[in-house]
């Protein structure tokens, strides 16, 4: 999802302004149920995805040709971007009206939904509509109650393991994240492979993707009731000292500190760990012969439990309009397309669709028969990341901090104390 977050986490979308509601959902629902032309809107159209993670360049590229000839009076320029520059592009582009679809993550509507950056939907997102999408997924564009956006790409993090390498110590794999630890044990102290764990720990937002899955494993919040910062205790405290003694026991490979999620696709895919957290589209290349030294030894499941529960980080993405474009229709005429059902089945490969029924059939199932279960449970058990104005902020205060830990520069406990601090002065700022 960056991947870093898609790690990073991975999303919104948004649709044209101020059709009637009516007429607004009922395009929506024919959209959904055929991925077919609507009336209304033509002219070109300059869209912003990112080139990591979920959907490729190719499989955007081509969902677009399709939208094309089935809307010939309108054009789509595709501008792809990486993930940690998604950002700042959005922004930067923003006063001049550069785009008129953008890629937004789950954790930006509130920044550009309160900087009226990005079109409010709701009237034309009928809950005829939204029901039909898993609720997780619904959250990645949803602010104050309202709608900016649909949601595209729905993942979340997914515990991988190489079953040849688990076999070959003898341990089964890990329901818990106690047990998750034994086994690295395991592997290690019987030489199966030096740093059995592998994780998306440098300073950027694949590393508050990965500690976010520990915080909710550990019954931590980021926040608490009143909004002031929580995850310098409990299950917070509890998520980044597992953290740093995984580092500690030599349990987690050092090359954490230096990756996102694609180094840790690399590195399983070399056959150089056994354990990892990623999203969904690892899967498929960690098995693919063309890309993987290790194709058919990697499964998946859901992420461990902890103390409070399993839940995986929200790393979802939406297509949005953006507040700036001048040709709102043909945009929303877009998103419609891409977020269809159909069309979204079609390429089930790398990233699973937003629509609840589409895990029941079987053009879906047979893409990803090994994932499609466990994501049916893991997509309705997901924590979000703070819902906050001042995201950016927020999430680079807590890397530079967590990183300070795990490097040992400063205890788990000094770290996010110096972090909660530094949130609570910019809340008051």
């Amino acid at each position: 999802m960056s991947i870093d977050a898609k790690s990073e986490g991975r999303r919104r979308l948004s649709r044209r302004e101020f059709l009637e509601l009516g007429a607004a959902g009922t395009s929506l629902l024919l959209l959904a149920g055929c991925g077919g032309e609507q009336g209304g809107g033509s002219g070109t159209l300059n869209a912003l995805f990112m080139k990591q993670a979920a959907y490729s360049e190719t499989d955007v590229k081509n969902m677009t040709e399709q939208f094309q000839k089935q809307n010939p009076g309108i054009k789509v320029n595709l501008t792809f971007v990486a993930y940690e520059a998604l950002h700042d592009k959005i922004v930067a582009a923003a006063p001049a009206g550069t785009y008129d679809t953008i890629l937004v993550d789950v954790i930006w509507p509130a920044e550009f939904a309160s900087k009226k950056m990005i079109v409010d939907i709701t009237d034309r997102f009928p809950e005829s509509e939204r029901s039909k999408i898993f609720a997780g997924g619904l959250k990645t564009t949803e602010y104050d109650s309202r709608y900016y956006g649909v949601p595209w790409i729905l993942d979340t993090k997914y515990f991988f393991y190489n079953k040849k390498m688990l076999g070959e110590a003898g341990v089964n794999p890990p329901d818990t994240w106690d047990a998750a630890v034994e086994a690295a044990r395991t592997l290690k102290s019987k030489g199966v492979v030096e740093y059995p764990l592998m994780w998306s720990w440098t300073q950027a937002e694949a590393l508050i993707c990965d500690y976010a899955t520990l915080l909710g494993a550990y019954g931590g919040q980021f926040f608490d009731g009143s909004g002031k910062p929580a995850f310098n205790t409990g299950g917070g405290l509890q998520a980044l000292e597992f953290m740093r003694m995984t580092l500690d026991e030599k349990l987690s490979n050092p090359a954490s500190m230096e990756s996102i999620e694609d180094e840790v696709r690399r590195i399983i895919s070399q056959g150089e760990a056994a354990m990892a957290l990623n999203w969904t589209y690892m899967f498929a290349l960690a098995n693919d012969p063309n890309e993987s030294q290790v194709a058919g030894q990697i499964d998946i499941a859901h992420t461990p439990k902890g103390p409070a529960g399993a839940p995986g980080v929200n790393g979802s993405m939406g297509m949005a309009i953006a507040n700036g474009s001048q040709n709102q229709d043909a945009a929303w005429k877009y998103i419609q397309f891409m977020t269809s059902q159909k069309i979204q089945n079609q390429y089930a490969k790398l990233s699973l669709p937003i629509w609840k029924s589409s895990y029941n059939q079987e053009q879906v199932v047979q893409a990803l028969p090994e994932v499609v279960p466990v994501a049916k449970e893991q997509l309705n058990d997901m924590i979000l990341r703070p819902v906050v104005t001042q995201y950016n902020s927020v999430s680079h205060t807590l890397q530079v901090q967590i990183q300070q830990a795990l490097t040992g520069d400063k205890s788990p406990k000094q770290a996010l104390d110096d972090a909660a601090k530094a949130v609570a002065e910019t809340q008051q700022s």
